[in-house]
Parts: structure tokens; sequence; C-alpha cells
């Protein structure tokens, strides 16, 4: 069993599902239901899921949502680290249609409050640790705290750049081993940091060759997995990577079939796993850990909810 430490998010979500996503100034009927979430969370949820020993750096309020994300973790095995904030706990309003898309607007609450004092604190968690994933709900010190430490150790870092529109500093990208945007977060950081303009609707349909090079301007010093939705995913190494698939640099996956009912969580749940299997078994084809990741975010999406849909498989 790998060891995965996340650094990052807790929300309580409240969810709407209808059957379009609302346009401004519309008031829609909906079914509303309440749960766990923020992109920490769930990927501390499916990388314990998915075969990871877990642990999450955190902040939570001292309410009701704190109390919650303490339940649930310990009901998971998942050993919580959280800053107990005098802010309330994070929540997120999400929007999701008929057709599994969402819409989410997130109050950051506690989570603004997990400082870097907090994350050194942490510093022999993180460095015991086979693989460090990150996203970007957090403080971007802190988070960059997080990566140091664990680069310092010879921990393997994984920064999923979310949500697209956070400030993301070149720092953080330097620190990452693998960095893992979708089409969005993709355009958005090749914008800020390497000054090309794509369409994130034309991403997945870009031939291998010219993402890679995009993923190589990006991120030259590290690896590139981009999620593409219903497109699969698109990963892409340094030439002298140890990564390298089949002597090749860069490989596309196809999606896995599944029945999507709501795909909050398929992004999160993908990073959980590929942290989970990636720290597991290091030595194997990365290829192999990329398939995992696209069965468990396949399987995640066919049930509702964020952290609850991760579902319990071996890695």
């Amino acid at each position: 069993m790998g060891r995965v430490v996340v650094t990052g998010s807790f929300n309580v979500d409240h969810v709407w599902h209808c059957q379009a996503l609302p346009e401004p100034g519309a008031t829609l009927a909906g079914r509303y239901a309440s749960g766990p979430g923020g992109k920490g969370f769930n990927q501390a949820v499916a990388a314990r899921r998915a075969g990871a020993d877990t642990a999450l750096v955190c902040a939570l309020g001292d309410d009701d949502g704190g109390a919650l994300a303490r339940r649930l973790a310990s009901a998971d095995g998942i050993a919580l680290h959280a800053h107990v904030a005098t802010q309330p706990t994070g929540t997120a309003g999400i929007f999701v249609d008929a057709g599994g898309r969402n819409s989410i607007v997130i109050g950051a609450g506690a989570n603004a409050a997990l400082d870097v004092a907090h994350v050194q604190a942490k510093e022999g968690l993180i460095a015991a640790a086979d693989v460090l994933l990150v996203q970007l709900e957090s403080p971007s010190e802190s988070i960059a705290a997080a990566l140091g430490i664990a680069r310092k150790a010879g921990v393997r870092t994984m920064l999923n750049p979310a949500p697209a529109n956070a400030s993301t500093d070149p720092e953080l990208l330097a620190l990452a081993t693998v960095l893992t945007p979708n089409e969005t977060e993709f355009a958005a950081l090749l914008a800020r940091h390497a000054g090309i303009g794509v369409d994130a609707a034309a991403v997945a349909g870009m031939d291998d060759t010219t993402l890679h090079a995009l993923c190589r301007r990006l991120h030259p010093g590290g690896s590139v997995v981009l999620t593409l939705g219903a497109a699969g995913s698109f990963a892409s190494h340094p030439e002298d990577s140890a990564m390298v698939f089949d002597d090749a640099s860069f490989v596309r996956m196809a999606a896995e079939p599944a029945r999507c009912i709501d795909s909050t969580g398929a992004g999160d749940a993908f990073n959980g796993a590929l942290c989970a299997a990636w720290a597991a078994h290091p030595a194997q084809p990365f290829r192999q850990h990329l398939g995992f990741a696209s069965r468990y975010a396949a399987r995640a999406t066919e049930a509702e909810g964020a952290a609850a849909a991760m579902p319990w498989m071996p890695a």
C-alpha cells in the first residue's frame, strides 16, 4: 500500500439537480442534497478508496461542517490533520443538469486559513509520503510550502491546478513532478505562463504531437497529464523522464465507458486514483496508472455526489 498525503480543501457541498443549468435571472425547480466535498477532501477519499494509506492536511471551522469532515475521514480511515480556524468550514453551491454537467460556486471559509505554519508543522508527515497531491482551493503560499517540503525530501509531487481561475505562481509549476489540468485549466496556464493562446474547447481535438509540444512549453521540467472528459486523457513527459511509455514520451488514453449521472467529482476521482496507483506501484509503466485512474473516474460519475461517489476498489 502506497502512502499519499493530500494538502487541500474541505467543503460542505449544497447540490441542486435540475433539468438544465440556470440562466441569469432564471428560477428553476430542482432536487436538493448536501454532502462532503472540496477538492482536497474529494481527492483524499479517492486515494484512500483506491487503495492508498492516505492523510489530509486541511483547515476546518469549529462547527458542524468541521465535525462532518472528522467523522467521515475517520470512517474511511483517512488521517486528518486539520487546523481549526475561526472562519466557518468551507462551502460550495453546485448545480447539476440532466446530462451530469455542473456549475459550482465556492465559499472558501476556513480553507483560506490553511497557513504555512500548519503545513510546516506537518513536515515529517509529508516527507514520509510516496506522493504528495495538492490543488488550488487553499492559499498558494501554503501549497508551495507543502510542495517544497516534499521535493526536498525526494517525494513525488502532483499539482492539480484547479480551479482554472486560481492564481498559479511559476514556483508551483516548478515544484510539481506531475501537473494535471483539464482543458480549461490547460488553456489558462498556457496563456498565463507561456504566452500561448488556445481555445479550451479545441484542446481535446488537437493531434498528439501538437498537444505534446504545448505540454513541453508549459512544464518543460515535469510531466503533464491532461484530463479531457469524454475524450479521455493525454500524458506528456520530458524526453529524459523515467516515466516514458515504451520509449515514447507521450500517450493518449481513451475514456472508459460510463453511465454518467453526475460528473462533479470526476477530476478529483482521477487525481486521487492516479496518486494511489503511482504510490503503490512506482516501478510500473505510467500508462497502467493512467488506465486505472480512467476506470476509477468513470465509476465515480455513475453515482451522485463528489466524495460520496468515490468507489472502493483496490489499486
